[in-house]
């Protein structure tokens, strides 16, 4: 049996992982963030370690002594994380300074780079869990009228493009109207905030970008999105067929549909 690595964020996706390479034969060894509540991780890894990640230098020396080729890193990272006072070790301070611009991409190359390095693979985060990608079409049962179904174009043009910036995943729009943009605050502060800014009626919209690198960040929705667009009276949730991941679709088009939101799932169309 293999063994394989998981740098683990917030949210299901880690436990969702972590089963699905079990179930392919591997040996799976956590790497836990600190203060991120994980409980159920250790009832399903081989190994769960708690990390820091600023720590760059320990963090490696782990993996490596963990005798780990390959890692998936998945799960949400608060970007926050670099400038909230985190001490960061000399190895992740020289890592940062070597960056032009703090954007997302520039930092996970470049930490991805450093573990490579060291001889350790950063692979597709899709890897074993491509069933979570849902295909083109409504994904729930209410039809949008024309009104909706243009703020679902919009949102989602709008989306690509930010994403080609690479300052976030999300916008929320309303009557072809932004209300709000994703940055360091991440999607649900954003919906939030749209929320406030907007009333009822918006639309929000999740893509992954152009130049997406299927190694970190893949677009991902779930119960906490769901229950944010219920709190802003959101009308339709616009996501990417076939490039967002979807944590238990089933009960969360349920919830959707019982509070009358429409999602659908697009195709970029370049």
């Amino acid at each position: 049996m293999s063994r394989i690595g998981l740098l683990a964020g917030k949210g299901r996706l880690p436990f969702i992982w972590a089963k699905a390479a079990q179930q392919n034969g591997h040996e799976v060894y956590i790497y836990r963030l600190i203060k991120e509540e994980k409980r159920e991780l250790e009832g399903i890894a081989d190994q769960v370690r708690d990390i820091n990640v600023a720590a760059l230098d320990e963090l490696i020396n782990t993996i490596k002594a963990d005798g780990i080729k390959e890692l998936v890193m998945i799960g949400k990272v608060e970007k926050t994380l670099l400038f909230q006072g985190v001490q960061l070790d000399q190895r992740m301070e020289r890592l940062l300074a070597g960056l032009d611009v703090l954007q997302d991409d520039n930092i996970m190359l470049a930490f991805v780079a450093e573990l490579a390095s060291e001889g350790i693979k950063v692979i597709d985060q899709a890897t074993y869990i491509r069933e979570l990608f849902p295909e083109a079409g409504l994904l729930t049962s209410g039809k949008p009228d024309e009104q909706l179904l243009s703020d679902m174009k919009y949102g989602f043009q709008i989306a690509r493009e930010i994403g080609r910036l690479d300052i976030g995943q999300t916008v929320v729009v309303k009557n072809k109207a932004v209300l709000a943009v994703e940055a360091i605050e991440g999607t649900d502060l954003a919906i939030k905030r749209a929320g406030q800014l907007g009333g009822p009626g918006a639309v929000v919209a999740k893509v992954s970008k152009p130049q997406q690198d299927w190694r970190f960040d893949i677009p991902t929705i779930g119960e906490t999105t769901i229950r944010n667009l219920i709190e802003i009276n959101a009308r339709g949730l616009v996501i990417e067929a076939g490039k967002t991941f979807i944590i238990e679709q089933e009960s969360l088009i349920k919830e959707a549909e019982r509070h009358g939101i429409i999602i659908m799932a697009m195709e970029a169309s370049g």
